[in-house]
Order: structure tokens, then C-alpha cells, then sequence
């Protein structure tokens, strides 16, 4: 594990985190990098996934979820489950918990928003992180 940040955005809307999470997916996807975006249910999942189609508004994400056969793979991707696939680049944490595999990437990324469930598990997340000594930034947005 080379980085953790944690973005913090100053507004409680949902859409505003997964419209972050859009163009941090975009910016690291145009600079070469694999992503994978962790989310809790199958639900998130599918609500991401529609979201991600229309974002960025100025251009295209290509994307899939984890492990579609019928998608063309794709430099981003999406999992509801403990499963990353071959992904070891850059992990967006979107989940209540830290997933069991974040040491197998080189970038983790937190997406944080002034709502109170997200600020519990978010702050629960920096803790366990720092405790065990990984190097922790956060970034104010």
C-alpha cells in the first residue's frame, strides 16, 4: 500500500459522492491506471453503474461491473462483493466496511460527504488505517 486519501467533500448529498467518485475514477483511468470501485449491495452497485453512464458529463467513463461477461472489459469496474478480480491499482472504498483486500492496491481512495452514517464509517476507516501505521492523507475539498 503506497497511499491512502481521503477526499472530503463538504455537502451530504449522495450524488455528490458518487459524482466525485465519476471524475476520480475518469482522472485516474485517463492516466492509465485500473479502478475498482467497492460498494455494499447489489443495489448500489447497479445505481453507481447507471450513474457512472451519464457521467462525466463531458465525455465517456467506460466501465463495467466486476466479472460481467457480457461487458467489454474496461479500465474501471464496480464490485458489491469481497471479490477484486486482478485489480491491484487503485481501489475506491465506498463501503461501510474496509475491505479485506485493500493492501493489494497501490492507491485507496475515500470518498467522504457531511452525511452522519458515512462520517461514522469514514472516521471508523481513517482510525484502523492510521493504527496500523499506513500513511493517511486528506484532502478538503
Amino acid at each position: 500500500m503506497n497511499r491512502i486519501d481521503f477526499y472530503i467533500l463538504p455537502t451530504d448529498a449522495p450524488e455528490a459522492r458518487w459524482h466525485f467518485v465519476g471524475r476520480l475514477a475518469d482522472k485516474a483511468a485517463r492516466l492509465g491506471h485500473r479502478v475498482l470501485i467497492a460498494v455494499d449491495t447489489t443495489e448500489q452497485a447497479q445505481a453507481l453503474d447507471d450513474h457512472l453512464w451519464m457521467q462525466p458529463e463531458d465525455s465517456f467513463l467506460p466501465h463495467r461491473r466486476l466479472g460481467d461477461p457480457d461487458a467489454p472489459a474496461a479500465a474501471v469496474e464496480i464490485t458489491d462483493s469481497e471479490q477484486c478480480g486482478d485489480h491491484r491499482d487503485v481501489l475506491i472504498n465506498l463501503r461501510s466496511a474496509v475491505p479485506s483486500h485493500f493492501e493489494q492496491f497501490e492507491r485507496l481512495a475515500e470518498v467522504v460527504i457531511q452525511a452522519p452514517e458515512v462520517l461514522k464509517t469514514t472516521r471508523e476507516h481513517f482510525s484502523f488505517y492510521k493504527s496500523r501505521g499506513y500513511p493517511v492523507r486528506h484532502q478538503q475539498l
